[in-house]
């Protein structure tokens, strides 16, 4: 599946704010061509929490594993939680072994290589082996991002 393809579901659920920093914005430049998505109904990217979902297309700094500077790579990454995690990786946060893993593998489910402990997953190149259940996670991170929003509204 295409990068755009995963994009385009993600925009289409509700209340769902993507922050896509372009060249010459006010973001940090290595942020430049990356999708970040918040549940964010008010339109205003949030100051107090991370966001559920992120497309990166470049490796950072202290994040290279996936090695996303070959041309065509690029990584989806979902906050799912413990249970999620579990079910999608096959062992708790936090029973990561970062030696034992390929973060470059495309079309598995990984740990974070950087956030695996606080349940958050990631697919380098999602296919058809990853898709549907990425969409799945996708859209259940989405809903639980909503509801710690509503909780702390109410």
């Amino acid at each position: 599946m295409s990068m755009q393809q995963i994009l385009a579901g993600l925009r289409t659920l509700d209340g769902v704010l993507e922050l896509a920093p372009t060249p010459g914005s006010e973001h940090p430049e290595i942020s430049w061509g990356d999708h970040f998505f918040y549940y964010a109904p008010d339109g205003q990217v949030p100051r107090n929490r991370q966001p559920y979902a992120t497309v990166v297309t470049k490796n950072y700094p202290d994040d290279t594993a996936s090695r996303l500077e070959a041309p065509d790579r690029w990584r989806l990454n979902i906050h799912v939680g413990a249970p999620a995690f579990s079910e999608l990786i096959g062992y708790a946060p936090g029973d990561i072994d970062a030696a034992a893993l390929d973060y470059s593998t495309e079309d598995v489910f990984n740990p974070h290589p950087l956030y695996g402990a606080y349940g958050w997953v990631c697919v380098v190149n999602p296919g058809s082996s990853t898709l549907d259940r990425a969409l799945d996670a996708l859209r259940s991170a989405h809903l639980d991002d909503r509801r710690r929003v509503e909780r702390r509204q109410s």
